[in-house]
């Protein structure tokens, strides 16, 4: 794992983004086509801000969906298919080859079981991720089920991700928060030959700590990257403050 602190959150997004590009450009000298996993959250505003800007073969470029809730429709303003479409789809230049979105309104086992058909297909080149305040990783929620095989699965979210959902602003109370979310694995992430790991704020800084300073745990669900090569974790000054010593 490659740790980056950068100044503060503009800068962190600028350099996460750069990263993440140039992995996607030595794909697409590689091959005809790249294949990305895209987050959401408070913590990928930036770097998506400065993804969309990167010249780009984006019609080369097949990308994917890492969570989405259970039963929230796409026109809630927490809905993470909202969320991608404005933030990242609908302001490339180009449109992408394909984006997988997550549908999870309905058959939820049908929809993990076709959308992991469909990332089975071909290996992945880069994983743009985020790290919870409960150090979750996409919504991998302590204790993670690092033994599954199955790309996509359905989770329980606990009270501490709920809670950071409200925190953010997505939801009024934590009883509007849906309680289980369709996710793609941990095993499934670091199937990634690149992991971009974008984590501004200090709110962040305690479960910063436990995914690169901690033991691997299912507890910590972040500190499964530990165990990949190629991971960039980006953070700020604030979200870095308990890595000093």
């Amino acid at each position: 794992m490659k740790i980056v602190v950068c100044k503060n959150k503009e800068e962190l997004g600028q350099r996460a983004a750069a990263e993440g590009a140039a992995a996607i450009r030595r794909a697409l000298q590689r091959r005809k086509h790249a294949r990305i996993i895209v987050a959401t959250g408070a913590s990928q505003f930036e770097m998506l801000s400065a993804l969309v800007k990167e010249e780009l073969a984006w019609h080369r470029v097949t990308a994917f969906h890492l969570d989405e809730y259970v039963g929230l429709p796409i026109t809630h303003p927490a809905s993470f298919r909202l969320y991608l479409w404005q933030r990242f789809v609908s302001r490339l230049p180009v449109p992408l080859a394909a984006f997988h979105y997550i549908n999870g309104e309905g058959d939820v086992k049908a929809e993990c079981r076709r959308l992991s058909r469909l990332i089975r297909e071909a290996p992945i080149d880069v994983a743009f991720v985020g790290i919870g305040e409960n150090g979750h990783l996409a919504f991998n929620d302590p204790p993670a089920d690092f033994k599954t095989r199955q790309p996509y699965i359905v989770v329980t979210l606990d009270e501490a991700c709920r809670r950071q959902q409200v925190g953010e602003g997505w939801f009024p109370s934590i009883q509007a928060v849906p309680k289980k979310a369709i996710s793609m694995s941990c095993h499934q992430i670091l199937q990634a030959a690149t992991i971009i790991c974008s984590v501004p704020d200090r709110r962040k800084a305690e479960a910063v700590r436990g995914a690169v300073k901690g033991p691997v745990s299912p507890e910590v669900p972040a500190s499964i990257l530990q165990r990949h090569r190629r991971t960039f974790l980006f953070l700020d000054t604030e979200s870095s403050s308990l890595l000093e010593g």
